[in-house]
């Protein structure tokens, strides 16, 4: 009995001894690797133009800057009628940096108000950026009084 108890004793100690001597993990703690990403971030993701004259083009640009660590590639770049036309970078956009695209809205026989879409896709995401506003007719401008003299 005592050969049993002897051995068992051994047997513990030794699991001890293992379990405290494994060197096998790292006393360092642990660290996720980073995965490197373009990130788009928009200064303004939406416009209002107010009031446009009717056959005017109404632009603006977006401010975009690229926070991620990769270069950012703008992949496609739509807008959601013909009436509406987007321009973007088609070279890529390192990190830090920044870029706008351009909204062109043609408001040549669109009276009314109107709200359109452009489509952002790229490496960093995807975006919808919205212009808005009025098209209201131009004026009539005053006519002047025909003075006869006799």
């Amino acid at each position: 009995m005592r050969k049993v108890f002897f051995f068992g004793l051994v047997c513990v100690s030794l699991g001890l001894v293992w379990a405290q001597s494994d060197t096998s993990q790292s006393t360092k703690p642990f660290v996720a690797a980073q995965q490197e990403t373009s990130t788009i971030k928009f200064e303004e993701v939406s416009h209002n133009f107010g009031n446009v004259i009717e056959g005017e083009i109404a632009k603006y640009d977006f401010k975009f800057t690229n926070t991620g660590t990769e270069p950012l590639v703008l992949t496609n770049v739509q807008a959601s009628c013909g009436c509406t036309t987007p321009k973007w970078p088609r070279e890529p956009i390192a990190a830090g940096a920044t870029a706008i695209i351009t909204a062109e809205y043609n408001s040549n026989g669109r009276p009314g108000s109107f709200t359109k879409n452009i489509f952002v896709k790229s490496n960093g995401g995807d975006v919808t950026l919205t212009i808005s506003g009025m098209v209201v007719k131009e004026p009539e401008k005053p006519k002047s009084p025909i003075i006869i003299r006799g």
